[in-house]
């Protein structure tokens, strides 16, 4: 059943990328000031308004729920056990940007918390204070050169960039957790983001709730915290914003 749902989500993703990177380009003086171009705004936006009425009917109200009942211990424990998943695909990331560190990182963290942590469920690494180690392929795809782009919201996912969007699709693949048939990790990588997911929501709901339904244009705002904090990952702005809730892995809600 989840080898199924990811053929649509990858290939609506892979749709919204090509569809987009391929039509419009920045002006380069814009595109130095780190201005925001966002070509498709019309259509994000209704994107953005199809997102918050599945936000407002569907995931707030099962994440509110979700953290009501489960406790807060469990909460995290099933956090670190996504977060604990994913590590393998960001050791591949860091090798494709020439980053033996950040590889080695990755994998003692998946290493550790696998075997210690009781297959993710604790983080006994940063117990032991090893680094965070977390990447992705639009990041490699930044260190390669390539261009933000456009903004795009993608539907049931949130705002992300044409970089981005291309990064989401091969993240399904570059994990070697998936690439192994009758593999439980690969059954268990949706459902386990999908909870972390209810988690996060759940647990920055004001913070969540104040940007979606109590912003003059929600739109704008969460757009703006977006490429803030994601040019500041990558190196290329300070950020004032602590909280960007539309990085909190709450599905982009």
């Amino acid at each position: 059943m989840i080898a199924l749902l990811k053929k649509p989500v990858i290939a609506m993703t892979l749709s919204v990328a090509v569809l987009t990177s391929a039509c419009a380009t920045q002006d380069p003086a814009a595109k130095a000031a780190g201005e925001i171009f966002d070509p498709y705004e019309k259509t994000n936006r209704s994107i953005h308004q199809f997102n918050k009425g599945l936000d407002r009917y569907a995931f707030r109200p099962a994440s509110k729920g979700y953290v009501a009942v489960v406790p807060p211990d469990m909460v995290t424990a099933f956090g670190n056990f996504a977060e604990n998943l994913s590590k393998p695909g960001d050791a591949v990331n860091y090798l494709l940007q020439g980053n033996i560190k950040g590889a080695g990182q990755a994998l003692g963290r998946f290493a550790i918390n696998t075997v210690l942590g009781i297959g993710g469920l604790g983080d006994p690494a940063s117990d032991f204070k090893m680094p965070e180690a977390r990447t992705d392929f639009g990041e490699t795809l930044h260190v390669w050169g390539a261009g933000e782009g456009a903004y795009v919201e993608l539907p049931a996912y949130g705002p992300s960039t044409t970089r981005d969007a291309v990064g989401i699709v091969v993240d399904f693949f570059t994990n070697p957790l998936s690439q192994f048939e009758n593999n439980p990790a690969e059954d268990l990588q949706i459902p386990a983001e999908i909870v972390d997911q209810l988690g996060n929501r759940g647990t920055y709901s004001d913070t969540i709730d104040s940007i979606l339904y109590e912003s003059a244009d929600s739109y704008a705002q969460g757009r703006q915290i977006y490429l803030q904090n994601r040019r500041f990952e990558l190196g290329q702005e300070d950020v004032n914003s602590e909280i960007d809730p539309f990085e909190l892995d709450t599905g982009g809600f």
